[in-house]
């Protein structure tokens, strides 16, 4: 079966910004609610559909892969992003906060997980410069950073040991009172609780009975050869702890590659600017010029011209998705001296009569 392209899906153009996809997916979302459309597949398939296409076109690393590869490049692997709604309930948990808008807390139906229940912990998200010549081979960063995790006096419970919470009578448990209004379900945090289901009355004293208390973590980050600016790293597992014994979440760490003075990158290839005589550019040869791997040396052919380009194959980045490795292209800068010498000026006026060219007997290079 042909998939239909998400641009579609959401009816907007693939020139949209963000905020045009949103209000696009928050429309649709509400008219294919399963809330609103109870017993109606069709309507849920295209709610789910509609979800789908959101989560690609939102995410910008997803959506410049999709706009390049099609569905092919965000639908299957790991980190790509592929398909794993499986019901409307995961929906509500990845895109809640845009249904709380229209249909209260929850998306407009409660949850069917407990607050009191294992919850997975947070995402977080690192951002890591690295130097250009990084891109060659990959490097290995260590990195640091504060984030929450169990509280390690109480276990996570957040009660003095010996003592325990009890369940919260006005919610019963579940964090939440819900009232139903039509074909809406609007959820609202439990006053008593405060949407944690539970009663403390003996807190912890290091966690104040939160269950949770700051940590500093640190971590060795392994950044493969061929990255890119804004390229993330998905650390699975290495988010905030999970909550009431859930599975941690994960750290995407966003990679921000520094500016090389001597280079610019185009992709895997590197450009840079090299200065030549008027000489060199005349009569060619081989220079030495930098690359990132050390000194090569570079043939400049023979009455080259101001703003050529001169290449060294398989000097640029590797690819972080091909064997490919990208070229060194250099552009030539002729420099013309300021003043010559009485025999350098000479025999340039002997060539200008050779050549037919005409000259005057004036300061200068002719």
């Amino acid at each position: 079966m042909t998939k239909r392209d998400f641009y579609e899906i959401l009816e907007v153009t693939r020139e949209a910004d963000g905020d045009t996809i949103k209000k696009s997916y928050r429309r649709l979302a509400m008219q294919y609610h399963p809330d609103k459309n109870p017993g109606n597949k069709e309507a849920e398939d295209k709610f789910k559909e509609c979800a789908r296409a959101y989560e690609v076109l939102s995410d910008k690393e997803m959506r410049a892969r999709y706009d390049r590869f099609g569905h092919q490049g965000v639908d299957g692997g790991p980190g790509r992003g592929g398909p794993h709604f499986q019901d409307v309930g995961d929906i509500f948990e990845a895109f809640g906060d845009i249904f709380g808008d229209f249909f209260g807390q929850g998306g407009g139906r409660q949850r069917q997980q407990s607050r009191t229940g294992p919850g997975r912990g947070a995402d977080l998200r690192y951002v890591m410069e690295i130097e250009l010549k990084d891109v060659l081979e990959g490097v290995q960063n260590p990195i640091e950073f504060e984030c929450e995790d169990n509280c390690a006096e109480c276990e996570g419970r957040g009660a003095e040991k010996g003592s325990s919470s009890e369940t919260c009578p006005t919610c019963g448990g579940r964090g939440q009172i819900v009232r139903a209004q039509g074909f809406f379900s609007m959820a609202t945090t439990c006053p008593q609780c405060r949407g944690q289901g539970q009663l403390i009355k003996n807190p912890c004293k290091a966690c104040k009975g939160r269950g949770r208390t700051m940590v500093h973590r640190k971590l060795l980050v392994k950044v493969p050869a061929g990255v890119d600016n804004g390229t993330q790293l998905r650390l699975t597992s290495e988010g905030e702890s999970g909550l009431r014994g859930g599975p941690p979440g994960d750290l995407y760490v966003e990679l921000r590659v520094k500016p090389d003075k001597r280079f610019e990158r185009d992709g895997e290839d590197l450009y840079g600017q090299l200065e030549i005589s008027y000489l060199q550019a005349l009569l060619g040869g081989d220079v030495e010029v930098e690359t990132l791997r050390g000194p090569k040396k570079l043939h400049i052919p023979k009455s080259a011209q101001f703003a050529q380009q001169v290449k060294l194959s398989g000097q640029g980045l590797p690819s972080l998705r091909s064997a490919r490795i990208g070229d060194l292209i250099y552009v030539l800068k002729i420099v013309m001296p300021k003043k010559l010498g009485k025999e350098e000026e000479k025999l340039l006026k002997q060539i200008a009569q050779i050549k037919g060219s005409p000259h005057q007997e004036s300061p200068g290079l002719f």
